[in-house]
């Protein structure tokens, strides 16, 4: 079944976000690691102009996110949340002190900094100190044994497509020889 059509279902026909039946597409909420239904949010045509253009954002239509933000799904979360930060509005501090956000899905909610301050915003760095982006390409800086294996991740090996761990800005997750794999971040230099 293809994403739209299982959040369609998921919806029930309906923007997550303010419960219109307008104008829904498909919004991913970033960072996007696998492109799936659970990464992304159906959203009407109002709400993702707000979303792609903060400057036009109108505080009463987000109101909705009063019902939105105790929806079951983390994506639908963690977008509450961070439109909740963005609108910096009198009635906003309330929602946010009553929602509750499991370590995994805040962290998320925190990865891309929509809504916190710069000392707030969680960074994936490497080696040299350079921020890394879902998608980037690493490079393996020494030999590394892979847990649970007998083989070992030598030094120079490329990691292409690098995936962020959603809350250890510690780690990241790729592929070596065929192998999923977890690294830290100290032991991978940016290509």
């Amino acid at each position: 079944m293809s994403v739209e059509k299982t959040l369609m279902s998921r919806s029930g026909s309906k923007c997550e976000l303010c419960g219109s039946e307008e104008g829904l597409t498909v919004y991913q909420v970033p960072p996007v690691n696998s492109g799936e239904a659970s990464e992304c949010v159906l959203v009407c045509s109002t709400c993702h102009g707000q979303i792609q253009n903060p400057d036009t954002m109108d505080a009463n239509h987000w109101r909705c996110l009063n019902d939105s933000m105790w929806s079951t799904e983390p994506a639908v979360q963690v977008m509450a949340w961070r439109l909740l930060n963005r609108l910096k509005a009198d009635w906003t501090q309330d929602l946010l002190d009553m929602l509750y956000l499991d370590d995994e899905t805040m962290a998320w909610a925190k990865a891309d900094g929509d809504g916190l301050s710069d000392d707030e915003v969680v960074k994936y760095i490497d080696s040299n100190g350079a921020e890394l982006q879902a998608g980037d390409t690493v490079v393996l800086i020494k030999d590394l044994n892979v847990k649970g294996s007998s083989f070992v991740a030598k030094r120079g090996t490329a990691v292409r497509n690098i995936i962020l761990s959603h809350g250890d800005p510690e780690h990241i997750e790729g592929k070596v020889n065929g192998q999923h794999i977890y690294i830290l971040t100290k032991y991978v230099k940016k290509n």
